[in-house]
């Protein structure tokens, strides 16, 4: 029996949410069903909101140490949910796994030397390494029948011929969902040791997996990875949080680790606010049924999905299941479009407000990443709407 209810559809549109209120910047129409940015439309955890609710409710908000029990919380949730051991003097605070990539790349790269990513992927790690004035070479991923796999030939390749000094490792990978295998890692951490690359890996998606899988934490699967890995992650997704801007960054490394902490503490970057602090401990503590019972609905929308599109969409349309996370990757080439066209026409005809695969880097052209991180009759409304419009065609 459900204890939380995620079929209920709360009214976000006059509290900010970049969902919304950024529809006419980021797609020109605000009437539109909103599918995009990467967090959930579900209410939050109640445990969570009560701490909060006490924090504010004490009202003085004056500077706030962090809780003696902040970073053991994590080291235990990491423990249980995912038997991956870190000590707590082995973290650090970061407000973003974003800004967390882009400490780490000025701290430990210089202008003009590359890193390596692996489109299609989130599309702030190439922003984050033009935008510091590094230079991004690239890893594709390599189409294979129901999704994609590492091209790990060619990772060897481009990192012997462009000597990149880090990777950006996603894992789970977005937009496309795939948790990598511990021996796909365990070749990645391999590789990138003996050229001494360091590698940064995106872990937020993490606590979100679907089918039985479980994650594999890059950091945990061999002494090349320890000696090599920085990994971010965050409890934002997994409890649809991110306004609260709490991330964690691990090293095991001691001597790369102090080079990293030392800095941030200095320039005081990874000092959090209490409301992190405050809804960290709360989710890692008390959210655990809460995520399980979403994790489960979530994995009945991309059922639902996957068993209707193609009869809905007339086998036009199809997706890559994921093995984690609540967005989807959305196969539309057999519309026959350009990818302007597709753009266009799932704003236009859809009226939809869905990720351009483009963004995601050129082999995402053709593509969709479609929010599943909403009740039912909302994924359910918005096939309804693909399907009406490809059936107009």
């Amino acid at each position: 029996m459900s204890h939380y209810n995620f079929d209920s559809c709360t009214d976000r549109r006059h509290s900010d949410a970049i969902k919304y209120a950024e529809l006419s910047q980021f797609f020109g129409d605000t009437d539109l069903l909103p599918m995009w940015i990467a967090d959930m439309d579900f209410d939050v955890c109640p445990e969570i909101c009560e701490a909060l609710t006490r924090r504010i409710d004490h009202h003085i908000y004056g500077y706030a140490s962090i809780p003696p029990e902040f970073y053991p919380t994590i080291s235990q949730w990491l423990q249980r949910r995912h038997n991956f051991k870190v000590e707590p003097e082995e973290m650090t605070f970061v407000p973003g796994v974003v800004r967390g990539i882009g400490y780490v790349i000025n701290r430990l790269t210089r202008p003009g030397e590359k890193i390596l990513i692996q489109p299609p992927v989130y599309h702030p790690f190439r922003h984050v390494i033009e935008g510091n004035n590094r230079v991004v070479v690239t890893n594709p991923l390599r189409p294979v029948a129901g999704g994609y796999e590492m091209d790990l030939e060619g990772l060897a390749e481009v990192i012997e011929r462009e000597k990149p000094v880090m990777m950006i490792l996603c894992n789970p990978h977005n937009p496309v969902g795939i948790q990598w295998s511990r021996e796909t890692l365990e070749r990645v951490a391999e590789i990138c040791a003996r050229q001494g690359v360091i590698v940064i890996s995106d872990e937020i998606h993490g606590d979100l997996m679907l089918g039985g899988i479980s994650h594999v934490p890059f950091l945990d699967v061999s002494d090349d990875a320890r000696r090599i890995g920085i990994m971010l992650g965050a409890p934002s997704k997994s409890f649809n949080i991110p306004g609260m801007v709490s991330s964690w960054m691990i090293i095991k490394d001691p001597l790369l680790r102090r080079r990293m902490f030392d800095w941030l503490t200095v320039n005081e970057f990874n000092v959090p606010t209490f409301f992190a602090t405050t809804a960290t401990i709360a989710a890692y503590t008390h959210g655990e049924k809460w995520l399980d019972e979403a994790l489960a609905y979530i994995e009945g929308n991309i059922d639902y999905v996957a068993e209707n599109i193609g009869r809905m969409t007339g086998g036009k349309l199809k997706i890559v299941r994921p093995s984690a996370s609540f967005l989807v990757w959305l196969d539309c080439r057999d519309l026959g479009m350009t990818h302007e066209q597709l753009k266009q026409f799932i704003i236009d005809k859809a009226r939809l407000a869905l990720n351009d695969g483009a963004m995601f880097g050129i082999e995402g052209e053709g593509y969709m990443r479609m929010n599943l991180g909403a009740p039912r009759s909302v994924v359910e409304k918005a096939l309804k709407q693909l399907s009406d419009a490809i059936m107009l065609i």
